[in-house]
């Protein structure tokens, strides 16, 4: 592969006669795909996209381009590499619609905001599910041109190898893959000819300018209309409530074309099955990058996920055709391996204190608890935004900085070591009724790094424990 600068390069010198200012990696997605935000001097920006699968470029680009001639608002592919492992898209910010939720929840604006968002991206969604079906090449699907039985039985093995086997669960193979056959059969008993997006989630749609685009499409394939729906209403980061999924859900049978209403008579007893598939297909990401390769984002969203197969079970019409896939399913709370990773919110008289802080200036804080112990890690050897002059004057807290350690792989890896270790021993001194611990970050002027990895901390045990948390940012305190 050629190095990565020179390749956008080439790609940047076809489309702009600017130089390039800055090249910065985003972060990793559950693929194996790179993004670079490339800014030139003249202050446009481009993504560059490299991904060693042809095939799946291919089918990216040409659906870019007859999703364009619907009026999706999606990237444009600018520039192709010769070898077709490169391409040059639109930068459409940064800003997703999970960002959006994380922004506006808690405010009173917030039901309003987003069932005004979620409707707009239903009506688009419809658009896109329709519309292109005439237009899309299905022979470029990658890896399959349908969602077919063989897509079927590829997410439910996903799911029974990177999770059920991970979790645990003790199997009987035999009776579950009896009951995968049954559940395919029904799922392929439905209405497909449609444009299947496949990965319509709050992390693929974006806000640009209060307007709405839409990335990611190069999975998609011919399907039934269910599949994306449940995307997006079981998005398990997106945390819906299930009164705001049915509403959601009778809003998009209402918005369809009347003819296409006509022949979908089980339409909502079968979102409820496609919404399974599309949680076990998930859960098996979150079991590979998750409990495999110890990611901390997707371990994070296994208890949100085991909370939506409840609530998909309840709605499920055909749960007594596949009785054992239903009572695994049941089964998956109790596991040893899994409970872990379930938030712990009993009552309890802990207190844990969270500090950033600076080598160079303070050093390490005092613990005033008389404990003595506690946690110190040092973030020195991250990536520091401080030495760019656009983030100098900023801290951990603002959202270019945020932005920033997206795409700084390092903090990800570092933060989750962090996780695992303050994890087990939060549990512990709840277990012994301790009511004290401290943790704290150290940089080298406790301004980025550090503040930034205190402020995810706090957000991560408020998730996972009922717990009083104190958090100081000793040098921004100062100020």
């Amino acid at each position: 592969m050629k190095e990565y600068t020179q390749a956008i390069s080439e790609l940047i010198a076809k489309v702009s006669e600017s130089e390039i200012q800055l090249i910065s990696e985003l972060p990793l997605t559950a693929s194996n795909r790179k993004y670079y935000r490339v800014v030139l001097k003249n202050e446009s920006s481009y993504i560059a996209v490299f991904n060693d699968i042809v095939k799946e470029n291919e089918a990216f680009i040409s659906y870019a381009k007859s999703l364009k001639d619907i009026d999706a608002f999606v990237p444009t592919v600018h520039q192709v590499s010769e070898d077709k492992l490169w391409y040059l898209q639109d930068d459409l910010g940064s800003t997703t619609l999970f960002d959006f939720l994380n922004q506006k929840r808690g405010t009173d604006s917030f039901d309003k905001d987003r069932k005004a968002k979620y409707e707009t991206i239903i009506k688009d969604l419809i658009n896109i599910q329709i519309e292109s079906y005439h237009t899309i090449n299905f022979s470029l699907g990658f890896p399959r041109p349908a969602f077919d039985e063989q897509s079927i039985m590829w997410d439910l093995n996903y799911f029974k190898y990177y999770f059920l086997k991970l979790s645990g669960i003790s199997l009987d193979e035999q009776l579950l893959e009896d009951d995968f056959i049954i559940f395919e059969k029904y799922l392929l008993k439905t209405p497909d000819a449609y444009f299947m997006y496949r990965d319509f989630q709050s992390r693929n749609i974006m806000l640009v300018d209060d307007k709405l685009a839409y990335i990611d499409f190069q999975g998609g394939r011919m399907g039934p209309l269910q599949y994306d729906l449940a995307s997006l209403l079981f998005d398990s980061k997106a945390e819906l409530d299930q009164e705001f999924r049915l509403e959601m859900l009778d809003f998009y049978f209402e918005s369809l074309p009347r003819a296409i209403k006509t022949h979908q008579p089980n339409f909502k007893e079968k979102f409820w099955a496609f919404a399974l598939i599309r949680v076990l297909q998930a859960m098996g990401a979150y079991g590979y990058r998750g409990l495999f390769e110890k990611k901390q984002h997707f371990i994070n969203s296994i208890p949100l996920a085991l909370t939506n197969i409840e609530l998909i079970l309840d709605q499920l019409s055909i749960k007594e055709k596949i009785p054992y896939l239903y009572s695994v399913l049941k089964k998956l709370p109790e596991s040893s391996v899994l409970q872990k990773y379930i938030p712990n919110k009993k009552a309890n008289n802990l207190k844990v204190q969270i500090n950033s802080f600076s080598y160079k200036i303070g050093g390490i804080p005092k613990d005033t608890s008389d404990n003595g112990g506690g946690f110190v890690f040092d973030c020195r050897a991250i990536h520091n935004p401080g030495r760019y002059d656009e983030y100098k004057q900023l801290t951990g807290m603002d959202k270019p900085v945020i932005d920033f350690f997206k795409t700084v792989p390092e903090m990800d890896e570092f933060l989750s070591h962090v996780y695992e270790m303050v994890d087990a021993s939060v549990q512990k001194y709840i277990d012994r009724d301790f009511t004290s611990l401290m943790v704290n970050f150290g940089c080298t002027g406790g301004q980025h790094r550090s503040v930034y990895s205190a402020e995810k901390l706090r957000e991560h045990l408020s998730d996972k424990f009922n717990l009083e948390i104190e958090l100081h940012h000793i040098e921004q305190e100062k100020k």
